[in-house]
């Protein structure tokens, strides 16, 4: 599928950064001088950022709804973490196998993904993502089940090492995030995503003015699962370790607020709905260890009634333009 002309002319001007995206990735630089204590924090969030953008692409730019995209974060975890603990902890090829194995496995499993809508979708997202984390318990040899794994990395380019602090750990984290957000505005910005949008507005219709909407939705579901896997690889890299929290219902539930929190389909949606989320995690978890759900279900609420499309929809409308 090509464009031209007016539909040529609008992907153009979407695709110039503003000067609102270049403030925003300058402020992420702020937690090495103004917040180094929390750092850890900082590094969750960039990563939790690109987990909900790959999200994103699938939901709010094909609108693939899923509630197990967990799964390819998690097999991206485990792929790192079985890597280093056989011998070979580099972190980048780490990250490179991460999202090859999550993106075969998306490959595999998008042949169904894309036969079914719905509520069949829904269910067919959430028995795969359950699945493969009860594959995971089961076998504990190679997991190491309910306890995990815990890893050494090697220092990024042989001289960067993962300090305690989180120095290395958030800068590593932050442009992996910022080359994700490259990739995913390159995509979406492209007559293949603008293909992806009539796709999530009527599949029906798109065969008529000649896209295969099937292979469409396939090649975005393995770039997202790709996506998912090397943020779930970057879990384990930053942290040491890894467990079967990475592939449960719960991360797949709470990259769906993430991105509810942020707006659907506006490519920064995911991001500001990530930092929300977890600073307001860290931040009620402290206060009230046992109820900070409550809250956050509270917040959510507000949010969609008083803003439907999410923080970033909100703004749009108040200032008749913003990030997308």
């Amino acid at each position: 599928m090509t464009t031209s002309g007016p539909a040529a002319t609008w992907l153009k001007r979407r695709s110039r950064i503003s000067a609102i995206e270049i403030v925003f990735w300058l402020a992420t630089l702020l937690p090495f001088f103004l917040f180094p204590s929390y750092l850890s924090l900082a590094s969750q969030i960039a990563i939790g950022a690109l987990f909900a953008l790959s999200v994103d692409l699938i939901l709010g730019y094909a609108g693939i709804i899923t509630l197990g995209h967990a799964m390819f974060f998690g097999i991206g975890a485990y792929t790192a973490a079985i890597l280093a603990k056989h011998g070979w902890g580099e972190p980048l090829t780490g990250l490179v196998a991460a999202a090859v194995v999550a993106g075969a496995v998306g490959f595999v499993t998008s042949f169904i993904i894309v036969r079914v809508q719905h509520l069949a979708l829904i269910m067919i997202t959430l028995g795969l993502g359950l699945l493969t984390y009860e594959l995971a318990n089961s076998f504990s040899t190679v997991t190491g089940g309910t306890d995990g794994l815990g890893v050494t990395i090697w220092p990024i380019f042989g001289r960067f090492d993962f300090d305690l602090w989180g120095y290395t750990a958030y800068s590593y984290a932050l442009v992996i995030l910022f080359i994700g957000v490259l990739v995913a505005r390159r995509i979406v910005n492209s007559s293949f995503g603008l293909a992806l949008t009539g796709i999530r507005e009527n599949s029906q219709r798109m065969p008529a003015i000649g896209s295969v909407y099937r292979t469409h939705l396939q090649k975005i579901y393995v770039v997202a699962a790709s996506m998912a896997g090397i943020a779930g690889a970057l879990l384990t890299q930053t942290t040491g370790t890894v467990s079967l929290d990475t592939l449960s219902f719960q991360r797949s539930a709470d990259v769906v607020v993430m991105l509810i929190l942020g707006g659907t389909g506006r490519l920064y949606g995911g991001i500001i709905g990530a930092i929300i989320f977890l600073v307001a995690r860290d931040r009620l978890s402290d206060m009230n260890p046992q109820y900070w759900y409550f809250w956050i279900g509270l917040l959510l609420m507000a949010i969609v009634l008083v803003m439907p499309g999410g923080i970033l929809g909100g703004l749009s409308r108040l200032f008749g333009r913003f990030v997308r």
